[in-house]
Formats: C-alpha cells, sequence, structure tokens
C-alpha cells in the first residue's frame, strides 16, 4: 500500500491564531516543528499499518513549512509551489489518503482559522452545486484519480464536515474550537498518540477492503467560487468560459482535474486584484 499524507497547518495540534502559521512571525518556527510532530505520527500509525510507502505533501502556502531533517525518515516530502496537483501532489501514485492539519471552510462556526483556500480571496466554492472546503476539493482530485481518503486531523468542526461529505473517515480531534481563534487544546503528546492511533486505524480498513469510497463526482463538473468583493471578480473573469453573478464566477469543466486546475486559475487572478 501507498499512502499520502496530506498536510495543512490550521488544523495542526495548538494552533489557535495566524500569527502561528505565517512565516516571518516569532510563533511561526514553533509550530513548523508541530506540523512535522503531528505529520510523523501519522507516517508512524501509516507503516504500523502496513503501508509499504509514505510520500507527504506539504499543503500549506507555499508549501515550505515542515522540516525535512526531522520527518520521518521512511517518508518522502513533495514541497514547494506551485506543484501540478498542489495540496495532494501525489495522489495520482496512492491508495489512499490521509489529512493532517485540515480546518473547516470559510464561513464556519466554532472552526479555527475557517477558510477555503484563501481568506483573503475566497467567500465561498461549490463543486456539482455542493459548498465546499479544502477537504472537498481535494478529494474530489483524489476521487478523480479513484483513491479515497481514509483520515482526518483537525479541530470538531473541520473533523465533523469532512466526514458528512465523505463518509466514515477515521478521525482525531486535536483541540475543540470555540471560536475562529480560541480553542480546547490538547498537548501535542497527547494529539500525537491519537493522530498515529487513528493513522493505523484507517490503513488498515484500507487493507481489509473497508476504506469509505473514493469522493467522485459527476462529469461534467460545475465550478463556482464566490470572491470577496467585485474587483476580485472583475479580474476572474479573464477566465475563458466563465460566467458571472455578481461576485460569483462560475464555469462548467469536463472533468474534476480540469475544474481543479481552473479553481487555481482564477483565484490566482482575482489575487491580482
Amino acid at each position: 500500500m501507498k499512502i499520502l499524507i496530506a498536510a495543512d497547518m490550521e488544523g495542526i495540534s495548538g494552533v489557535t491564531t495566524w500569527d502561528q502559521v505565517t512565516a516571518g512571525h516569532f510563533e511561526y518556527p514553533r509550530f513548523r516543528r508541530l506540523m512535522t510532530e503531528d505529520v510523523n505520527a501519522a507516517v508512524r500509525g501509516a507503516f504500523d499499518a502496513g503501508a509499504k510507502e509514505v510520500f507527504v505533501t506539504d499543503g500549506h502556502a507555499a508549501g515550505s513549512n515542515i522540516l525535512i531533517e526531522e520527518l520521518d525518515q521512511r517518508a518522502s516530502l513533495n514541497t514547494g509551489s506551485p506543484s501540478p496537483l498542489s495540496m495532494v501532489q501525489g495522489v495520482d501514485e496512492v491508495d489512499g489518503v490521509i489529512y493532517v492539519g485540515y480546518h473547516a471552510r470559510a464561513g464556519s462556526s466554532e472552526a479555527i482559522l475557517d477558510h477555503t483556500w484563501s481568506s483573503k480571496t475566497v467567500a465561498n466554492v461549490w463543486l456539482n452545486e455542493m459548498l465546499m472546503g479544502e477537504y472537498g476539493l481535494n478529494a474530489a482530485v483524489a476521487g478523480h484519480f479513484e483513491v479515497p481518503v481514509l483520515m482526518v486531523t483537525g479541530d470538531q468542526t473541520a473533523c465533523a464536515q469532512a466526514v458528512e461529505l465523505l463518509g466514515d473517515l477515521e478521525i482525531a480531534v486535536v483541540k475543540h474550537a470555540t471560536g475562529r481563534y480560541a480553542a480546547e487544546c490538547l498537548p501535542p503528546k497527547v494529539t500525537q498518540g491519537m493522530i498515529q492511533k487513528a493513522a493505523a486505524q484507517a490503513v488498515a480498513r484500507l487493507a481489509r477492503g473497508k476504506a469509505p469510497a473514493p469522493f467522485m463526482l459527476e462529469e461534467p463538473v460545475s465550478l463556482s467560487v464566490e470572491f470577496n468583493n467585485s474587483a476580485m471578480a472583475d479580474h476572474a473573469m479573464r477566465m475563458p468560459g466563465a460566467e458571472r453573478d455578481g461576485a460569483c464566477i462560475s464555469l462548467s469543466l469536463p472533468d474534476m482535474l480540469t475544474a481543479y486546475n481552473a479553481f487555481r486559475g482564477i483565484v490566482a487572478l482575482a489575487a491580482m486584484a
């Protein structure tokens, strides 16, 4: 079995503020280490359950957060940006995906640092008229390659949203959010044990043929992105085939991989505003 660990940072153990996940702030180096340790816990769990290869993709910001010198030596790391499959680079080569450090979609209550892709740009995202967070966007890309998501770690809201959309995932709730910037956090030594156990259970289920089904969308795929203001939508309308309703841009694409690339493209255009 080959496993991809797709890691973000907002859902990592102990994280509650943007300073902790933003390069240049004094808190950031400490939380890079905690991110690496949460990932290592998932790596250990995957190998405990019989994984033959484990790939890690650093999916936060520019993809240069995980400390490779402290990464479990049995894993390899996809780092840097942009990469062809972004937050799930390598998903076309594996049998299952584990999410580590994920967060709830934009507009969620009781959710640490809730957003979808970019809090500066994106208000909401829909695929086939279903409201999505990053957990859904990336799961749909995995589904394009018939690869299931097996597990998620993060706060209680992120985990609940992922389970609601994707099915009976293994979860590790590492903190209980009480607001966007406040949570009851468990110590990392506790959460890392939880993550390792859940990852082992997730990979063991995959080995037994009991993993959740891949999240596969009907084609063609409809994509709608609501931006934070109309100037952003003005820029996003440069994408061929785009239609507009206020600050919301919509496209119809032949498959999810094309839709993912189109999503990344219109967000990049909008960010120029």
